[in-house]
């Protein structure tokens, strides 16, 4: 499972969507997750999936990586489908078992969640299978500039959030490499009563954490050395540079919009 772990990888490429300014890619990604909840007809969820797959295609990007993004999260969308099948009532009984009916109001709402899911992640994917972490940091350094008026660190939170997102993969790996290692020692996580399967995940953490705070030392000696004292006074190496591009985008996800307000029930 650890090595499916595909939110906050970066794969480089020349697609048009790798060229795109991460501010468009950031706002866009949060424009869609409200305008997903606008969809509630089936027209309405076509036109969401057409625009996420052609987003996909033309990233350039292999269709199994984002497969591989739903899989860490396949059991939190199974579970979420299951209530909304089993504990909605509504509509024609499909199947009666005791107390629980399936219904197909309960049915329906179960799939469009499960359609709601695979977009957003979808599209959450994207961003990061797209967008170095460089560009990620200095996108939301600047989305979240009105915010110094307030006096908020906002290159500093940007610099956190984006080395967060960076390292869960790093992190995945390292517990999988230490998960097949235990094994390897004849540690079992798999079978036993619940106590014993918490004590054997303890020589599991116990080595991620030191590992993880073994490297955040190190990432932090080597922002030292490199002369690293926040955002105050420093000058950018890469500038953002907003183009025809990225405000096609946002267009796009206007003209989208326009679309679910005119079909939606």
């Amino acid at each position: 499972m650890m090595d499916k772990m595909i939110l906050g990888r970066y794969i480089p490429g020349n697609s048009w969507l790798h060229s795109i300014d991460p501010r468009a890619k950031i706002t866009a990604v949060m424009y869609f997750i409200v305008i997903v909840f606008m969809a509630n007809n089936w027209l309405t969820y076509l036109f969401l999936f057409a625009y996420v797959l052609y987003l996909v295609f033309s990233s350039k990007v292999p269709f199994m990586f984002f497969v591989k993004g739903l899989q860490p999260i396949m059991i939190l969308i199974l579970l979420t489908l299951l209530l909304q099948v089993f504990f909605t009532q509504g509509g024609d009984t499909l199947l009666a078992l005791g107390p629980i009916k399936v219904t197909t109001l309960g049915l329906l709402n179960g799939i469009k969640i499960f359609c709601r899911f695979v977009l957003i992640v979808f599209m959450t994917t994207l961003l990061t299978l797209t967008t170095s972490p460089i560009e990620l940091t200095d996108g939301l350094e600047k989305i979240l500039m009105p915010f110094r008026i307030l006096r908020l660190p906002v290159h500093e939170l940007a610099l956190m959030l984006s080395i967060s997102l960076r390292f869960i993969p790093t992190l995945m790996d390292e517990t999988e490499k230490i998960l097949k290692a235990q094994k390897a020692r004849g540690v079992d996580f798999t079978s036993g009563k619940i106590t014993e399967r918490i004590k054997a995940i303890v020589p599991l953490l116990i080595p991620l954490f030191i590992s993880a705070f073994k490297r955040a030392e190190d990432l932090a000696i080597a922002m030292e050395a490199r002369g690293y004292r926040g955002g105050q006074g420093r000058t950018k190496f890469r500038l953002l540079k907003w183009r025809w591009r990225d405000t096609s985008l946002l267009v796009s996800l206007v003209i989208l919009t326009v679309l679910l307000w005119f079909f939606r029930n």
